[in-house]
């Protein structure tokens, strides 16, 4: 096949680089999936149609199967048909029809990847579909499988290379042909390739199982990303949500964006004015996403004044998370803006039949037979030494409490611990590689290229010389940002062997003039066990026994049990378990949290490994 070598011809300056790097990228927190059905035995339009049919009725039954209850943060996965804007020169093909949706997501990642299983299912189930997925950092299957990729397989020329198929992952390579150039491909020309050379599509078990890592737990998995809590709240919002569950994801949403303007409908004493008076009160089971509920809980919010009657109360949970709902279910259909939502008029509809009277509220007894589940909340909460202990890979134990108590001792849920591990392997990584460590980035795979036409050829050198240079650059930040990390650790792993004393003292000299410190006899002594200290620990390093990282020693005097203290050893049992370097993971968290949401070292080398890291909240709630 030759199709980059076409490609090639239509790049930018012989640069290889076709108009697409230009076109539209997808809105933030979207995901765009593309079906489409290549089969030799299909000659006519009907019979194209009736095969996506087909996908489409088998994706209704999937989600009727395993979506039933399940609540979308912004969009729902739906699937729709699609039309070529322009019919084939050479008559039928798989691009005249084709099934495709764009969802969004919003911060809910877990339902980015529900799309993707379910993706991956219907792939399995139709051996004759292709499925394309990708949001707004393009190819994020091969964000996720970057430590398993091929060096040739970049971000510049990874468009439309990845499909789904029966189930697997598939790659289109590079032309075999001496002197092509690579490039991006356009739909149509990977359409081409996938008709006539799918046998020579690569698959690489490795890579696909990074690629599906986080679906490993599916379809078990979906009902985690939900939450059940009992909240206090009016008999009319009971009612609306025990009809519509799936709308609290917009209340809540309309809740944690709140402004002035929105806020506007909620500072009025005059219950008459609200659709959901502070009146009426009934506890149900409320069924919450994580992230959701999460964003309910986390903020700080002074109820309004028809609500003052509950603030004695506000230390129960029910009644706070009840009042949050029920300001952000009134500030979603008072807002102007959100009026011709659908979720917006559905609701509205539920109480114009309850002003008309042609509909009533659920009474005491309706509401006793309801569900009254209330889920723990234990994955709201972080437990640095179950952190520590994970980490060190122990968290089966747990702490005795936790024994006592019959619950596991492992830091939140499974999917918790291994995206923990995931994180800093990848770190770990990139670190022991050579090429792409923190003191630069290797060059090799960029091949300069020459132009045929002499007149051109000082041309072509400078757009070479300028992509080359381009590409450095970019190579240089990502290897600057790995740097300032890892001094970080290593700076951070050095002043966490000082004792307590020693580190109090220490912060002090920092703040005194350089020429006093060095006349000052306690700093010296400071400084003098400080060396002493990481001498040992730098020692410990060289012979593979890290005391930062648990194996378990015996002191040999006061200042190794003062590392103690501070590195809990594990116990022998746990050798060759203790994989997850805790210091690095510590400091990368400890740089990310410092950036206070900025671009910063952290945030752009995790975004690079394709980690998304949420928001902190102001007071570090």
């Amino acid at each position: 096949m030759s199709i980059d070598a076409d490609a090639s011809e239509e790049g930018i300056n012989g640069t290889g680089l076709t108009a697409d790097i230009f076109s539209k990228r997808l809105p933030d927190d979207c995901v765009e999936f593309t079906i489409l059905i290549i089969d030799s035995h299909i000659k006519a339009v009907t019979d194209l149609r009736q095969s996506l049919k087909a996908i489409q009725d088998a994706a209704r039954d999937l989600t009727k199967k395993h979506l039933k209850d399940y609540i979308w943060q912004r969009d729902s996965f739906s699937i729709s048909f699609s039309q070529a804007a322009k019919p084939s020169a050479r008559g039928l093909s798989p691009l005249t029809w084709t099934l495709s949706g764009t969802t969004n997501f919003g911060d809910s990642i877990s339902d980015e990847w529900l799309i993707v299983w379910l993706l991956r299912t219907l792939s399995a189930q139709f051996p004759s579909a292709w499925i394309r997925v990708e949001d707004t950092d393009g190819e994020f299957l091969l964000v996720e499988a970057a430590n398993k990729l091929p060096k040739w397989l970049n971000p510049e020329i990874a468009d439309h290379r990845v499909w789904m198929n029966d189930g697997k992952l598939k790659i289109i390579p590079l032309p075999s042909e001496e002197g092509t150039q690579s490039s991006n491909l356009s739909l149509e020309q990977a359409v081409d390739y996938l008709s006539k050379s799918s046998s020579q599509l690569l698959h690489d078990q490795g890579v696909e199982d990074e690629a599906f890592f986080r679906l490993r737990n599916y379809p078990s998995a979906i009902n985690t990303s939900l939450h059940r809590t009992l909240t206090r709240i009016p008999r009319r919002l009971a009612h609306i949500l025990h009809s519509l569950p799936a709308h609290i994801s917009p209340a809540v949403e309309s809740f944690y964006l709140r402004d002035p303007i929105s806020l506007k409908p909620l500072a009025t004493k005059d219950t008459g004015t609200l659709l959901f008076p502070p009146e009426d009160f009934v506890t149900v089971s409320t069924r919450f996403t994580r992230v959701g509920y999460a964003q309910l809980r986390s903020q700080d919010f002074s109820p309004p004044p028809s609500w003052t009657a509950v603030i004695p109360h506000m230390d129960d949970p029910k009644i706070a998370t009840g009042m949050k709902l029920t300001c952000g279910f009134e500030m979603l259909l008072r807002d102007a803006a959100t009026a011709d939502k659908r979720c917006v008029r559905e609701v509205q509809l539920l109480l114009a039949d309850l002003d008309s009277g042609d509909d009533t509220l659920p009474t005491d007894a309706d509401i006793a037979s309801w569900d009254k589940t209330q889920d723990d909340e234990k994955w709201l909460d972080i437990d640095y030494a179950d952190l520590e202990r994970e980490l060190r890979g122990s968290g089966d134990r747990g702490s005795d409490q936790a024994k006592a108590e019959g619950e596991g001792g492992g830091f939140g849920d499974a999917a918790a611990q291994a995206n923990l591990r995931k994180l800093v392997e990848r770190f770990e990584t990139f670190m022991a590689d050579e090429k792409a460590g923190p003191e630069g980035v290797e060059d090799s795979d960029y091949a300069s290229s020459s132009a045929s036409d002499s007149d051109d050829e000082g041309e072509d050198e400078a757009v070479g010389d300028n992509k080359r240079e381009a590409e450095t650059e970019a190579d240089k930040d990502f290897a600057s940002s790995m740097r300032e990390v890892h001094n970080l650790s290593a700076t951070d792993a050095e002043h966490q062997d000082l004792s307590a004393a020693a580190r109090e003292l220490a912060l002090e000299m920092e703040d005194e003039d350089e020429g006093l410190r060095d006349e000052d006899d306690e700093a010296k002594e400071v400084m003098r066990m400080a060396e002493e200290m990481l001498a040992k620990r730098r020692a410990a390093r060289a012979e593979g026994k890290d005391e930062g990282k648990g194996k378990g020693k015996q002191p040999e005097d006061d200042d190794e049990e003062l590392l103690e203290g501070e590195y809990e050893l594990s116990s022998d049992e746990d050798e060759g378990e203790n994989d997850v370097d805790l210091d690095l993971l510590k400091n990368v968290l400890a740089s990310f949290g410092g950036e206070h949401g900025m671009s910063g070292p952290a945030g752009n080398v995790l975004a690079q490994f394709g980690v998304k890291m949420p928001r902190d909240e102001a007071g570090g709630k």
